[in-house]
């Protein structure tokens, strides 16, 4: 095996999709801030209890983990950037009111979790901390979009879920938490003969409900059907209620509802969502939701809701971006042509110049004018359009 073979699922980007992405980067960034949340920039590194602290197994197993040569401790490589920034909430702004940050940067999973997924993603987020209301879920799906949008992807599908549904269908019976996790595995997969099998020994009206979950999903219609259906309990109303309302206040994409959808991370509490381009992909862009127990582990128990997505799964879901339009200049010293120069660069033309014996090799450059002297002017150089 060769030296430079990289590990699987890892890659390496090169200059056109290097500068698409961080095109995006810029632009999804500027979005969240007209939003007016916040950037923050976590540490990709950090001690490994305050990465999985209140998360569970779910980040334990995506989480790589290393020691730390001065301290002896345990270290992990973050993989999801939202306990980090609950981390920031709690005990850095510890602020009273309503907090909205965003972040971008890299993180690393240990496996992967679809086909063809990058174990190196750059994790894009906004998150709202301090307020407990459907509007703050609202506001949440609203920037989702919009970053979809300026990225160049439309038109969207809005899927959602809550995973106060099925804790409303198991809130009759105590069960281990194994358990509990095989069943949402067999609703995530539609899996019915396995949750018959599961329920074996549970009440009839809770198998009954298990079973019945995973036909629940189409239009928002399927919230009518699961009210008809369901054991009926006020936390099954209001999870439904919310997102009856989050489904007739949604604007400009289409919406479907899948009540056994509980793919991502297990520290959700709530609502679940997740964004599509409609052009067929099977992979949703972003995933987001509530999580409002997130926080609590660092002593600052606050409602929080957001999303994510990886920037290197977005940018190959969009058209390529237009070459950049650029200038070809000679290399010299001639002090007129290196003046020409960097006023061009100043004035925020971008020019190639050309190195003795050499033509210039880019990938990213469209050079349609050149620099060359001015035949009226001695010692002056003007530019010609190719």
């Amino acid at each position: 095996m060769s030296a430079w073979v990289l590990p699987d699922h890892i890659a390496d980007v090169l200059p056109s999709e290097a500068r698409h992405i961080e095109e995006l980067r810029r632009s999804l960034l500027d979005t969240a801030r007209g939003y007016g949340y916040e950037l923050v920039m976590p540490p990709l590194i950090e001690h490994i209890e305050s990465l999985l602290t209140g998360t569970g197994e779910a980040l334990d197993l995506h989480t790589f983990k290393l020691v730390d040569q001065l301290s002896g401790r345990t270290l992990g490589l973050r993989a999801d950037s939202t306990p980090q920034v609950a981390r920031i909430d709690a005990h850095l702004l510890n602020r009273q009111g309503v907090a909205r940050l965003s972040y971008c940067g890299p993180v690393v999973h240990t496996r992967i979790d679809r086909p063809l997924a990058s174990r190196e993603p750059l994790q894009f987020g906004a998150e709202i901390y301090g307020h407990a209301g459907l509007e703050a879920d609202l506001e949440v799906i609203e920037l989702a979009r919009a970053c979809l949008l300026a990225a160049g992807v439309g038109p969207l599908l809005l899927d959602l879920a809550d995973v106060r549904v099925i804790d409303a269908v198991l809130a009759p019976v105590a069960l281990p938490a194994a358990r509990v996790a095989d069943i949402h595995a067999a609703l995530t997969a539609k899996d019915v003969p396995a949750l018959q099998q599961l329920a074996v020994g549970l009440p009839e009206s809770v198998g009954r409900d298990l079973a019945l979950l995973p036909g629940f999903f189409g239009d928002a219609s399927v919230l009518q059907r699961a009210r008809a259906q369901l054991t009926p309990s006020p936390a099954l109303h209001a999870a439904l209620d919310s997102l009856d309302w989050l489904c007739r206040h949604v604007t400009g994409m289409d919406v479907s509802v899948d009540l056994a959808d509980l793919r991502g991370y297990a520290y959700y509490t709530g609502m679940r969502f997740s964004l599509f381009a409609r052009s067929g992909a099977v992979a949703d862009l972003v995933r987001g939701g509530r999580y409002d127990e997130v926080g609590a582990v660092f002593g600052r128990k606050r409602p929080a809701v957001g999303f994510s997505l990886d920037l290197k799964e977005l940018v190959a879901a969009v058209q390529p971006r237009p070459l950049v339009a650029a200038i070809r200049a000679p290399w010299g010293m001639d002090a007129g042509l290196r003046e020409a120069v960097a006023r061009l660069r100043a004035e925020g033309h971008t020019v190639v110049c050309a190195l003795p014996g050499h033509d210039h090799q880019v990938d990213e450059f469209h050079c349609d004018r050149e620099l060359v002297p001015d035949a009226a002017r001695t010692g002056s150089w003007t530019v010609r359009q190719l």
